[in-house]
């Protein structure tokens, strides 16, 4: 890392540090929030012509009345939307090839270019700045470093993802040893691996911190890391639990998406959107009686592929009470999962969000250490759970569940399946046709 990008680090690091809690009411951080955004507008309105058009006859001022646009339409427009001397092309070949042969080290003319996992079947393509990496990179360091100040004391970093890049490696540093483990190594080989670590921060999806936190409670995994962070992945309170015990740390989250980074838990454990990057605005999830939102999202910071207005699948539900930790930003309940796990009813302006699922589920029977739950049809839906003489009970449960919202339910059993480090999780799954849920 260069000095410059250092002093950028550095910066972002103390900005985010600093910036959450300047704000004494919700009020002034949006106007704060306002002027950040008519800003950047200005700025990336004559460098983005898709960003051109989508704004014609409108001031910066009015970004609002803009329509929303998504995953499918960044995609499609890819060389209008960046402003970066980037084709859509030569990035996905460029990533495609990395993922391939698992070398993430190559860049597009200093752009760092990769893939999203795809969970909703359509990937994206993200590309960043070394500025752009030097500025996440702060603001990742001091979300996961939530007291203290880095350097003062050497941290080991190690960082599990499907897919590396150029992007989480802007973390390393003479006092920050950053390793990245990939997903597709076989297990064995990370037990061996971190025992030489020997890590005080480990970041990685759910269903990797499970399997380390019972090779440790089996005594097969030596470490003891201060800090212990869940990406990637829904945290499923199960998972949570395990985690949590196994290593005898509060588990912390990090929010986010190709979009960006949008989210981390403070002291108190609760996420908190990341507003002091973009704006999040909600759009309500029908059917929903907790105020549950996607987030619309207008990135502020980032300039090489500007983010206005893009909505995200993800459903999100609000704390009623504000968060302890006093910041004014948005504080969440939890997060649900992408629109496509929510479950499905002949009353289609009313889905069964995963939470319901999941508690119906865990609460059948208190021995419940791992489920799925699968909806094929309207009126059946498959279901797996650890012990499996808990599945009557939590078949049972489902019943129940799905006739309170008078559908009758056909419960197969699912076998155990297995577990592909490759892809994210997904406990809960509607596997219906567009057609069978529209």
């Amino acid at each position: 890392m260069s000095e410059v990008d250092r002093r950028i680090l550095v910066r972002s690091f103390l900005r985010a540090r600093i910036e959450p809690s300047v704000f004494p009411t919700r009020a002034s951080l949006e106007v704060w929030q306002e002027r950040k955004v008519v800003r950047f507008l200005e700025w990336a309105r004559s460098r983005s012509s898709h960003l051109a058009e989508r704004f014609e006859g409108r001031s910066s001022t009015r970004w609002r009345e803009l329509p929303i646009t998504n995953k499918a339409q960044m995609m499609a427009r890819w060389d209008d939307v960046v402003t970066v001397r980037v084709r859509r092309d030569e990035a996905m070949e460029v990533a495609l090839r990395a993922e391939r042969d698992r070398d993430f080290s190559p860049t597009v003319r200093g752009f760092t270019v990769g893939l999203s996992s795809g969970t909703s079947g359509n990937r994206g393509l993200f590309v960043a700045s070394t500025e752009e990496r030097a500025e996440w990179a702060g603001s990742a360091i001091a979300r996961v470093l939530t007291t203290g100040i880095p350097g003062l004391r050497p941290e080991r970093v190690a960082f599990f993802l499907r897919a590396s890049s150029n992007l989480y490696e802007s973390v390393g540093s003479a006092r920050i040893a950053f390793r990245f483990f990939d997903l597709a190594i076989p297990f064995d080989a990370h037990v061996a691996a971190l025992r030489d670590q020997r890590p005080t921060i480990l970041i990685a999806p759910p269903s990797m911190l499970r399997l380390l936190a019972e090779a440790r409670v089996r005594g097969e995994l030596a470490i003891a890391p201060r800090i212990v962070v869940s990406v990637a992945e829904v945290l499923d309170p199960i998972d949570e639990g395990v985690i949590r015990r196994g290593f005898g740390v509060t588990v912390h989250q990090i929010y986010q998406a190709t979009e960006g980074f949008l989210g981390a838990s403070c002291a108190y454990g609760t996420v908190h959107l990341a507003e002091d990057v973009a704006v999040i605005e909600r759009e309500p999830v029908v059917g929903s009686h907790e105020g549950a939102f996607h987030p619309i999202v207008t990135d502020f910071r980032r300039r090489s592929q500007p983010i206005v207005r893009y909505r995200l699948d993800d459903v999100l539900v609000p704390r009623r009470a504000p968060c302890p930790c006093g910041l004014v930003t948005v504080g969440l309940d939890r997060i649900e999962g992408r629109a496509d796990d929510l479950l499905r009813t002949h009353d289609h302006s009313a889905p069964l969000f995963p939470d319901f699922a999941r508690r119906a589920v865990m609460l059948a029977d208190a021995r419940i250490t791992d489920y799925r739950v699968v909806q094929t049809a309207i009126d059946r839906v498959s279901l797996h759970v650890d012990p499996t003489d808990a599945w009557d009970r939590a078949a049972s449960a489902l019943v129940a569940l799905f006739a309170s919202r008078g559908v009758r339910v056909t419960i197969d059993r699912l076998g155990s399946p297995a577990l592909d480090p490759m892809k994210k999780l997904r406990r809960i799954v509607c596997a219906l046709a567009p057609e069978a849920s529209a």
